[in-house]
């Protein structure tokens, strides 16, 4: 399409309610935004490893009419290795605006202070698929990525998590951040709060929990 149509065509895009689910677990994980206009409009970015393009293209597709080209791979350089990735990027648009402003402060990733609203259980497994994983093979316990996050930030991720799921969490200190560390009983219960909506080739990240019976929500 010209210019002038995209724009027109842009104009009649809305996000919908799950596309809005979506979007707050990719924000939780490692998706980002980012402007060149001055926080006028915003497009969404989403990248990761070649391993995980099932759930790229997955992602593409739940978002397919705000993206002008497929997802795209690339060639990555660091510390001396090649790696391969998968990306793609929505179009700029209005309608982004708003979660920049909730998810980003001075260019750094913050946490939403309504978060516990909007923390739904696909939100959860979207962000678990983004930035989760066991443990290890011997232990029966959840992991969250979020060293990104300022501690205040994971004290709000706790609270809607308890408050809101009733999932009790710690705080796991790392090297380059803190991680949400999630333990029996409550491990089995985030497990099944999520899972409905974990794509099936994500599923090996729930460990040893996703190979027993999970209780019913």
């Amino acid at each position: 399409m010209r210019s002038r149509e995209i724009e027109k065509y842009k104009q009649s895009l809305k996000l919908t309610s799950d596309q809005r689910e979506l979007l707050i677990g990719l924000l939780l994980g490692d998706a980002h935004l980012e402007t060149a206009n001055s926080g006028r409009t915003y497009r969404l970015k989403i990248e990761h490893s070649i391993a995980q393009e099932r759930y790229i293209n997955w992602i593409y597709g739940q978002l397919r009419e705000w993206v002008r080209t497929a997802p795209q791979k690339k060639e990555k350089y660091l510390n001396g290795k090649i790696s391969e990735n998968v990306w793609f990027q929505t179009y700029s648009h209005p309608a982004f605006k708003f979660y920049a402003q909730q998810f980003y402060q001075e260019n750094r990733k913050k946490v939403p202070k309504l978060i516990s609203r909007w923390l739904t259980p696909k939100a959860m497994a979207v962000w678990f698929m983004d930035d989760g994983s066991y443990k290890s093979k011997e232990h029966r316990a959840l992991i969250l990525n979020t060293q990104g996050f300022v501690r205040s930030d994971i004290l709000l991720l706790q609270d809607a998590l308890e408050r809101k799921h009733s999932v009790k969490t710690q705080i796991r200190k790392q090297k380059d951040g803190m991680q949400i560390l999630i333990v029996e009983p409550n491990a089995s219960r985030f497990a099944s709060i999520i899972k409905p909506y974990l794509r099936d080739e994500l599923t090996y990240k729930l460990g040893k929990i996703g190979l027993t019976q999970l209780p019913k929500e």
